[in-house]
């Protein structure tokens, strides 16, 4: 279902019972509807990568609600679906701060330590936010915490008023909070744009003693 490491530590950061309880949701949702991303994708963030890889966080609300758009990692879509209003702003945000990006599959991020997680795991079609404080609230806060309990520094990146929230989680002074306003179209004028969250992360990753993440890849 996850990939081991995260799934040993959330299996002992959380009762048992709720496992049950995230396993008996989703057979109940994805047989009364349309929802997102694919079953076998839902942990996609946790199997791409790895706890003890991890040493960025983007994290989103919820999966697009679009066909075909949602992978299981925040922000992301494949390749030859069109990029979401949200994604074409981090482009441009990319572009600006570091250079372009001629794709917006973002699994490259994943692979290189970077969690694309969604503060919701599944969503159902055309109702974003659909699910939200209905199961996954509690483990996705666990990751966050468990992230927040590494002795290696960890940048946690927070777009938006959801994810800013999430703040209160982030406790270790040896971590690094970037946060700014969501990239959605309502919003990125308002101080998304320019707050170069791209180059903020690699500079601090070297200055860590950690490998920067090739964003254009």
């Amino acid at each position: 279902m996850i990939h081991s490491t995260w799934h040993d530590k959330l299996k002992a950061a959380l009762p048992q019972a709720y496992f049950a309880r995230i396993n008996h949701f989703l057979d109940q949702v994805y047989q009364a509807g349309v929802v997102y991303p694919p079953r076998e994708k839902v942990f996609a963030a946790l199997k791409a990568t790895p706890y003890e890889e991890t040493k960025v966080i983007l994290l989103g609300q919820d999966p697009y609600h679009g066909p075909g758009q949602a992978q299981g990692l925040s922000f992301s879509v494949p390749d030859h679906i069109p990029a979401p209003p949200s994604l074409q702003n981090i482009l441009k945000e990319l572009a600006s701060d570091i250079g372009q990006r001629k794709h917006h599959d973002l699994r490259p991020w994943a692979e290189q330590g970077v969690l694309l997680l969604n503060a919701c795991l599944t969503v159902p079609e055309h109702q974003a936010n659909g699910h939200a404080n209905r199961i996954w609230e509690p483990f996705t806060d666990a990751v966050i915490k468990l992230a927040n309990d590494k002795t290696s520094p960890v940048v946690f990146i927070l777009w938006g008023g959801y994810a800013r929230k999430k703040k209160a989680l982030i406790t270790q002074p040896h971590h690094y909070i970037i946060e700014s306003p969501h990239p959605s179209p309502l919003s990125a004028h308002r101080g998304f744009f320019g707050s170069k969250p791209f180059s903020r992360t690699n500079t601090f990753l070297q200055q860590a003693g950690l490998s920067q993440i090739d964003w254009l890849r």
